[in-house]
């Protein structure tokens, strides 16, 4: 489970590189976060009428009625695997799908005990995961209290052979074309899910290791 990642580059490198042509009053200058932890803030790209828009939202898609059982407070879901889930089905319209820039993503280490960064290469370029998105009121904190708020998440699907050497479960669903991205916001359901698949062995390096952030040079 992926629940640490970076981001780091400019506001215009992501405007660029998903074609958004709106930006929304949250992000200002969009400063750099090495390091994203679950309910964070983080920049997404998602579709809003017939443009794209760049905006903030918390990490973690609403938990599933079973999960909050006896609990006061819905920490939220970070990664999405099984989207043949009732509970998951009604975000995956157009109208819910969005893109999550991202530099380097982190998978924990068992065996070392220590986290264990992902990236393209060393000069960590922007990709994006596949995500979805939904505004929702919810307790997310006890002390917080009740709030309403946009909330993401990402897919995960198998590893590749490297982060499975790392995590054999699981690895997040990242778009590196312009032609994937577009599918994602904008093509049929019965396209779209089929972008939920690990790039191919030999396309991610390990570009860190122990650190809780990265990219912070």
């Amino acid at each position: 489970m992926c629940n640490l990642y970076s981001h780091t580059s400019a506001r215009q490198a992501v405007l660029d590189f998903t074609r958004a042509m709106k930006v929304a009053d949250t992000i200002g200058n969009m400063a750099p976060q090495p390091g994203i932890y679950p309910d964070y803030s983080a920049p997404i790209v998602r579709n809003v009428g017939d443009d794209r828009e760049l905006t903030l939202a918390r990490w973690g898609m609403p938990s599933p009625a079973f999960a909050l059982k006896g609990k006061s407070a819905d920490k939220g879901v970070t990664n999405v695997r099984n989207t043949k889930s009732p509970h998951w089905r009604r975000w995956l319209s157009i109208d819910h799908r969005c893109v999550v820039p991202f530099n380097s993503f982190s998978e924990f280490d068992s065996k070392a005990r220590e986290p264990v960064w992902f990236a393209f290469n060393e000069d960590r370029p922007l990709a994006v995961f596949a995500g979805i998105w939904t505004n929702w009121t919810s307790v997310r904190k006890v002390k917080e209290g009740e709030v309403t708020a946009d909330l993401f998440a990402f897919l995960t699907c198998e590893p590749n052979k490297e982060v499975g050497a790392i995590h054999p479960k699981a690895m997040p669903v990242i778009l590196t074309e312009q032609d994937e991205i577009e599918t994602w916001l904008s093509g049929p359901w019965d396209e779209a899910k089929e972008l939920q698949r690990p790039l191919a062995d030999g396309t991610l390096d390990i570009v860190a290791r122990g650190s809780r952030q990265d990219g912070n040079d």
